[in-house]
């Protein structure tokens, strides 16, 4: 299964994470509903990334696609996350990008999940099966945003402190 070019650079690293986080989440973002400026939660994680690793060239953006935090002569790309709460999605971000770098043409590339607050590294590797299951979520991703509707999705913890919570729920 062949991900077109266009469908590719259509998908960002952030709907990937929201994939994994909340299907309905990512609806709402992915139709211009995007709650997080608003968010206390939000704003203390850009002002970790803002903070942190200072010496690193920060936010480079490849096709409007993915902005990866930053990437060191290693070719090793790095992600600034406030919290381990919710790892998978945060996993799967950086397998994504290190596939959309590989679409590229761009091979030898990992990726490293910097946890500051908790003094914390996870290392992040695309493995082949994990590119098999990038392309199926790519379709489900697109599945989602051309939906009508927001899929219907389990209450879960991690929804008290989601910034979607008061119209997610109503």
């Amino acid at each position: 299964m062949a991900i077109s070019q266009q469908s590719q650079q259509q998908t960002t690293g952030t709907e990937i994470n929201y994939y994994f986080l909340c299907k309905k989440k990512l609806w709402y973002f992915t139709h211009g509903i995007q709650m997080e400026q608003g968010s206390d939660l939000v704003y203390l994680g850009k002002l970790l990334h803002e903070t942190s690793y200072n010496r690193e060239k920060k936010e480079i953006d490849i096709d409007n696609a993915i902005k990866i935090d930053f990437i060191d002569k290693d070719r090793v790309i790095h992600e600034v996350k406030k919290s381990d709460k919710v790892e998978e999605p945060h996993i799967w971000q950086l397998k994504y990008y290190i596939w959309f770098l590989k679409q590229k043409g761009v091979e030898g590339v990992c990726g490293k999940i910097n946890y500051p607050k908790l003094k914390k590294c996870v290392d992040v590797v695309l493995e082949p099966a994990d590119e098999k299951e990038i392309e199926k979520i790519l379709e489900e991703v697109k599945g989602i945003k051309e939906s009508e509707a927001p899929p219907a999705v389990k209450q879960m913890r991690i929804c008290k402190k989601c910034s979607y919570a008061d119209i997610c729920w109503v």
